[in-house]
């Protein structure tokens, strides 16, 4: 099976870094035009300049901006056929009782993970309903099947939430070929976040969840791509509405 995905035109958020830099590259090499989005302008605009893509500043969570961006590629490139949020993440926050957690903390990791999620999507409906073609796969997360290792109760609420939104998705968008899917990642050094996370658990910590591993490793963000792009691809045509745990066999 090769997997192509020639003459396909694709949104990747959350591309400034890691997981979402990982499957930019791997449908530009696989043939796709790739637009990718981000929070940090300057981080996914010279992530864009050095391999060819095109980039914008995105802040997902606004949904005229993320309307406005689907827009543009839709009237730049005459359609918008694969969309991977992989926006999202937990906008710096730490584990905290759950006295402790604000108003703000709560909603801004929802608008990050869910609301940007949604809104893209709704946008991106439209044309993928003309085509009669479409592939949407959202970056969940482990701590959206499970409670997170993080101890964030809102980051896993909203991956949660997610994993939901996906399923509807699909059953919405089905009967237009367009397929809706998840991907929930591992424990994935991709980010300073997940970096910070990795050094606090300490040697022993360390251990301990590399044994839970039944491959007794840590995932890479290429280990991520690799199923985005099987599933954005025309060989997932009849995949949809499912949430594909991507973790060495911890799940």
């Amino acid at each position: 099976m090769h997997i192509r995905h020639d003459g396909r035109i694709a949104l990747v958020t959350g591309a400034a870094q890691g997981i979402g830099q990982a499957i930019a590259k791997g449908l530009q090499q696989g043939g796709a035009r790739v637009h990718v989005a981000d929070l940090d302008a300057a981080g996914v605009a010279e992530f864009a300049q050095s391999h060819g893509l095109v980039a914008h500043a995105l802040d997902v969570s606004d949904r005229g901006a993320a309307a406005g961006v689907v827009r543009a590629i839709a009237a730049r490139e005459g359609q918008l056929d694969i969309l991977v949020n992989a926006a999202g993440g937990v906008r710096g926050q730490v584990g905290r009782a759950i006295e402790e957690v604000s108003e703000e903390d709560w909603h801004v990791i929802f608008r990050a993970n869910v609301d940007g999620a949604f809104w893209l999507a709704q946008a991106a409906a439209p044309p993928m309903r003309k085509a009669g073609f479409g592939r949407i796969v959202n970056i969940a997360s482990g701590a959206g099947l499970r409670p997170s290792l993080t101890g964030i109760q809102a980051y896993t609420a909203a991956k949660h939430a997610l994993v939901g939104l996906t399923k509807q998705l699909s059953q919405d968008l089905g009967r237009f070929g367009i397929t809706s899917n998840a991907i929930a990642p591992g424990f994935v050094r991709s980010n300073p976040a997940s970096e910070r996370q990795w050094q606090s658990y300490g040697a022993e910590g360390q251990t301990r969840l590399i044994e839970s591993i039944h491959t007794r490793r840590l995932g890479t963000a290429d280990d991520i791509a690799a199923a985005v792009l099987f599933l954005a691809s025309d060989h997932a045509g009849w995949i949809s509405g499912q949430v594909v745990s991507v973790d060495g066999g911890r799940s």
